[in-house]
């Protein structure tokens, strides 16, 4: 089974113990080299789950279908050896908080040397001029690699967190929040750091995050989460400034902005379907000011955008909802 793209996720369905319904129901997506791909949504819709699939660090006792293709090769059906040199090496994963993945006891240095020196082609002195390079490469010098994670800042430690990811040479990285809990000013230049890297290194990379502004800004492509579901997807510029699925545009009438009118911010009313209920018709019917019956007795599939053949929804009446940002 081969795919064109660095990563390429073909119908994820993935259900755990005690739901009624698939935590992840049919997920598609790719990425391709050199792009970054924004995965949007509200919290608790699937967005970290479809981003660890990738690597298969997926909760215990799960049932899964589709494929997850990472160059190429379906990580759901690889042996321990396998999926091991593709974490160390293919693909890398920036977690959202960088406190919880290291450990408090062990310096910097071991952290970013161990993954290859464990797989035994690098040697220590390899691997820690390698870790040195990346270092300075995210704005740091090796006197990091004393330190121990207590002793630096969070945007530090985040900084650590890429040059980690980039140890393998990753031909894909997934990139989990990576600027959650950071100060604006840290944030901008994480995110500039991001940009830079991929350019140098042409990784592909899925930037997982709820900002749509920051979406937005960062990305080629986007797509938009819901209930387990992509909802709707597209190029980033015409996505968000036009989008077909009232879901998205429910989302950005409740970013803020310095632009918008004084008054209440709009929110999106109701909550997200419970896990513990199956889902009868367009999942998000329930909060939709366009629901008619029809949505909430069928679910929508996706379909191009008129006259966008590259913009896909999930909707029915995705026609109701063209050349508009906040008709929700």
């Amino acid at each position: 089974m081969n795919s064109p793209h660095t990563l390429d996720v073909q119908g994820l369905r993935v259900t755990l113990p005690g739901t009624a319904r698939p935590v992840l129901d049919g997920v598609d997506l790719h990425v391709g080299a050199g792009e970054t791909v924004a995965l949007v949504g509200e919290s608790g819709s699937g967005k970290t789950l479809t981003s660890r699939s990738a690597l298969n660090l997926l909760p215990p006792g799960a049932d899964v279908q589709g494929a997850v293709l990472v160059g190429g090769q379906d990580v759901l059906t690889m042996n321990p050896d396998r999926l091991r040199a593709l974490r160390t090496g293919t693909a890398a994963m920036i977690f959202q908080d960088p406190r919880t993945a290291l450990n408090p006891l062990r310096r910097i240095g071991d952290f970013l040397t161990e993954s290859v020196t464990l797989t035994g082609s690098t040697g220590r002195a390899q691997a820690t001029a390698r870790a040195t390079e990346l270092l300075r490469a995210v704005g740091l010098d090796a006197s990091a690699l004393r330190q121990y994670p207590g002793q630096v800042s969070g945007g530090m430690l985040q900084r650590v967190m890429i040059a980690a990811a980039l140890m393998g040479d990753p031909a894909l990285l997934l990139a989990d929040e990576p600027t959650t809990a950071l100060d604006v000013t840290t944030q901008a230049e994480v995110i500039a750091l991001l940009a830079e890297l991929r350019e140098r290194f042409g990784t592909g990379l899925l930037f997982v995050t709820h900002d749509l502004d920051l979406a937005a800004a960062v990305s080629d492509r986007v797509y938009v989460m819901y209930a387990g579901r992509i909802v709707e997807s597209g190029p980033a510029a015409t996505l968000f400034a036009a989008p077909r699925h009232p879901y998205t545009a429910a989302l950005l009438a409740s970013t803020p902005r310095w632009e918008a009118p004084q008054g209440r911010l709009a929110a999106i009313e109701g909550q997200p379907p419970d896990l513990r209920q199956e889902l009868h018709g367009c999942p998000f019917s329930a909060r939709c000011p366009l629901a008619t019956e029809l949505c909430e007795t069928r679910a929508p599939e996706p379909r191009p955008a008129p006259g966008l053949p590259l913009h896909q929804a999930a909707c029915h009446h995705t026609d109701r909802l063209e050349g508009s940002r906040v008709d929700a």
